[in-house]
């Protein structure tokens, strides 16, 4: 019986130990434990179009659902380096009358431990357990210090 608590503590132990860094795959899940900052960053994959102007990897975009222990909430996340936040003013010739305003999107984004923060609903308040699951199309590293 001792060999067997044994064995499953160091299983236990062991993946533990292996999800708190790294890459996953789409469908994979990583988590972080009281982590300090976590950074998350979508892999850079090139991009090539189909002549129709669907890309092969969804513009880079990486696309994330957070759940966070202390609250027991989910939170997405989704990571657009090459989407363009721009509003569409630019093409309607000046016809609205509003200037081009925006971006273009993020690829990596760092979530820093805030204390005594006071909506445990929100992206911001990272202590306690806080699982990643890539349900996008493209790999994301998440990195917890």
């Amino acid at each position: 019986m001792k060999k067997v608590l044994i064995i499953t503590a160091l299983l236990v132990a062991g993946m533990a130990g292996s999800a708190q860094a790294g890459t996953i795959n789409p469908g994979e899940s990583t988590e972080c434990n009281n982590a300090n900052t976590i950074t998350v960053e979508v892999a850079k994959i090139a991009n090539t179009t189909d002549g129709i102007g669907y890309t092969t990897n969804d513009r880079g975009t990486g696309n994330l659902v957070v759940w966070k222990s202390l609250s027991a909430t989910t939170v997405p996340l989704t990571l657009g380096p090459a989407d363009s936040n721009h509003s569409v003013t630019g093409g309607d010739h000046g016809k609205t009358g509003l200037a081009p305003m925006g971006s273009m999107g993020r690829n990596k984004v760092v979530l820093t431990k805030q204390n005594n923060f006071s909506r445990g609903d929100s992206i911001g308040d990272i202590s306690g357990l806080v699982r990643f699951t890539n349900n996008g199309t493209n790999p994301v590293s998440v990195t917890c210090n």
